[in-house]
């Protein structure tokens, strides 16, 4: 469908989309953007595995893992968080754990299962930003 060159120059207009949009996000619209990039990745993962394209699962995995990680658990203030940061940071421990069981052993009710323990997270944390700004309600 595309050539090499409109394929490369595609890529490059969704890193600079992407970028812009990390640019002018608030805190809260960064960590919206990564449950969005999460489940995004756990989906891709899912597609992957009943494709039998065990590499763009692994991939896939890999992204999911660093954004629990280096994205959501490393944005934890564990001293002033209390007992909701606690919960959130053995939640993603948790997740982190089953997709590193589901990439070991191709399971897709383990991909499964971290998405039906983040959705949740993700809907509550826009709804959040919505009645923070009364602007986003109508969108």
């Amino acid at each position: 469908m595309f050539s090499p060159r409109s394929s490369t120059s595609a890529s490059a207009y969704r890193q600079v989309s992407v970028q812009t949009s990390v640019d002018h996000a608030t805190p809260h619209n960064l960590v919206e953007m990564l449950f969005d990039g999460l489940l995004v990745a756990v989906g891709s993962a899912r597609a992957a595995l009943q494709r039998g394209d065990i590499k763009s699962k692994c991939t896939q995995i890999v992204i999911a893992v660093r954004i629990l990680e280096e994205g959501l658990r490393s944005a934890l203030n564990l001293e002033q968080g209390g007992e909701l940061a606690a919960n959130l940071d053995r939640l993603y421990g948790y997740c982190v754990l089953r997709l590193t069981q589901a990439n070991a052993r191709n399971d897709d009710d383990a991909l499964a299962e971290v998405a039906r323990l983040i959705e949740p997270q993700a809907r509550s944390w826009k709804q959040i930003g919505e009645l923070a700004d009364p602007k986003l309600r109508s969108a």
